[in-house]
């Protein structure tokens, strides 16, 4: 049976608030939660990007579901040997209920020491060289690696957990769904796209679980809904390749003012019709996904788990 999550949003909210929706989140009856690990937010709408380390460090006292982040880039910003302990110690906090999301990354948050920004297939490479240095790191011994992108000498994780950190892959396209397949413990997508799975599972993937993100925009009024979903996350309906590719947010701006609200509203579910909230994530329960994370943009967050708890979550059973 499919479970279902909140997806904490680190582009628009505080730490503080951050904590108290995952509080909400647990009350309403959600099982798990997500948390998006960015430096910068996609526009200045948005307006937060706090370290999402100490945010799950926070999470570890607050409530008792599993964590995920959704996702982390291992490969350019932060060294793996770096993330790795950042992992290792938040299995610890958690009691081993955290599971680390990884994926190539965007320019926007990962070119900001200055260094070039990798095709996609040499990001694809990378990510995988990454993954390896984790791993050797979770056993707890000391280890040195010297590959194409990474060295790793005597490095030690004394901190770790009693079983090694589960790494989730995501993926947007199928040479990524096929090594999200190969190497990794789970799948993460953004689309009810039955093929991407099909292809994870083939690759490798077998029985894993697969996991998937929606964002939804619950109001009274459907008009202001749309309004808002479009004021902060009009970047969500940009094609292609370019949301991995444009330096700031403000470029993001820029591109995002070809976006129009009518594209929104074809794209994304708002307003306060249950049926259509049930609607949407059905489309992702159909599609085979084991869990799925659903996020409210913006502020009205105790509206949209009222809302949740009573309406939506016991439809979906």
């Amino acid at each position: 049976m499919t479970e279902y999550g909140y997806l904490l949003s680190s582009e628009e909210h505080t730490p503080g608030e951050l904590v108290e929706q995952a509080r909400m989140a647990e009350q309403a009856g959600f099982t798990s939660l997500w948390i998006s690990d960015h430096y910068h937010p996609w526009n200045d709408n948005q307006g937060q990007a706090p370290f999402v380390w100490s945010v799950i460090g926070a999470l570890s006292q607050a409530v008792s579901l599993p964590v995920e982040t959704a996702v982390t880039c291992p490969t350019l910003r932060t060294h793996p040997a770096v993330i790795a302990q950042a992992a290792a110690t938040s299995a610890v906090q958690l009691g081993g209920r955290f599971r680390l999301g990884i994926g190539s990354g965007e320019a926007l948050n990962e070119h900001i020491l200055g260094y070039p920004w990798p095709e996609a297939p040499v990001r694809l490479e990378m990510l995988e060289e990454a993954v390896q240095v984790m791993r050797q790191l979770f056993t707890g011994e000391q280890i040195s690696h010297r590959g194409k992108h990474y060295t790793v000498e005597n490095a030690r994780l004394y901190t770790v957990p009693d079983e090694p950190v589960p790494i989730d892959i995501s993926a947007f396209g199928p040479m990524a769904a096929e090594i999200a397949g190969r190497i990794g413990d789970g799948f993460i997508t953004m689309a009810p796209d039955a093929s991407s799975i099909e292809r994870f599972r083939r690759s490798g993937g077998g029985t894993k679980p697969v996991y998937a993100g929606l964002k939804v925009c619950w109001g009274a009024d459907e008009e202001e809904a749309v309004r808002t979903a479009h004021r902060l996350w009009a970047n969500e309906q940009l094609p292609g390749e370019l949301p991995q590719i444009l330096p700031t947010p403000r470029h993001f701006e820029q591109a995002s003012e070809l976006v129009t609200p009518d594209r929104v509203r074809e794209n994304v579910t708002c307003g306060p019709d249950p049926d259509a909230h049930v609607a949407a994530v059905k489309e992702y329960v159909d599609a085979g996904f084991d869990t799925v994370y659903i996020n409210q943009i913006g502020k009205d967050q105790q509206g949209f788990f009222d809302f949740y708890r009573t309406k939506v979550l016991p439809q979906l059973g």
